[in-house]
């Protein structure tokens, strides 16, 4: 085994394992009953740490390690930080969205199928079961995970404005202004082109995938 497939095996194994974490301590607090800020809480130390492990995957796009395209691969990764630290992180009110346990429930289930397809992937050892939950569970969790995102971030966008976090106003030295309520604002409306772009794209990798699978597991 080359030392960058030992490499990548163990990034995709450790973050199965911490996300497994997530879904697991998720699915309790909601069967405990938890209010959606100490759900949130319960987790949040994992999902900063594994969620911003997930930089590592613009680098390996970049070094050429994985086939991921770059463009692709910088988006997702950095949506998803944009909600766990500017948002998440900083602005407690986003926490009592109903879009956080609908962003932990699918980003949870997601990356736990995504990186044991990817880690088992190296070794060409992926059961069949594993790649119909690849190419058939992103039917409702994108959706879900898109509509907890958008939940959180405009439930999070008043204390931001209030509070001005990360705002740089005129007049100052640099005689510029920065606005971290404007930009994700601003952002909110990339899910416009980039949900059904990368949801149809999903779909038809589904086809070419699940439409050759079968016969090849019969052979």
């Amino acid at each position: 085994m080359s030392n960058a497939k030992l490499y990548l095996f163990v990034y995709n194994a450790a973050q199965v394992l911490g996300w497994s974490i997530i879904l697991i301590k998720t699915v309790f607090g909601l069967m405990e009953g938890l209010k959606w800020k100490d759900l949130y809480e319960s987790v949040q130390l994992e999902v900063e740490i594994f969620q911003t492990a997930a930089i590592l995957e613009v680098l390996h796009s970049v070094l050429g390690l994985v086939r991921s395209p770059l463009g692709t691969t910088l988006m997702q990764v950095s949506s998803r930080l944009a909600l766990v630290w500017p948002i998440l992180h900083v602005a407690s009110s986003s926490r009592h969205s109903l879009g956080v346990p609908l962003l932990l429930l699918a980003w949870s289930i997601t990356e736990v199928i995504r990186y044991s397809f990817y880690a088992l992937s190296l070794f060409n050892s992926v059961p069949y079961f594993i790649i119909w939950l690849r190419y058939t569970t992103f039917i409702v969790l994108y959706p879900t995970g898109v509509t907890g995102e958008l939940l959180t971030l405009f439930a999070g966008l008043p204390e931001i404005g209030r509070e001005k976090y990360y705002t740089l106003e005129m007049p100052n030295p640099a005689n510029m202004g920065i606005s971290l309520w404007w930009l994700l604002f601003l952002a909110s409306f990339t899910y416009i082109p980039g949900f059904p772009q990368l949801y149809f794209y999903m779909f038809s990798q589904r086809k070419k995938v699940l439409g050759t699978e079968p016969e090849k597991k019969k052979q």
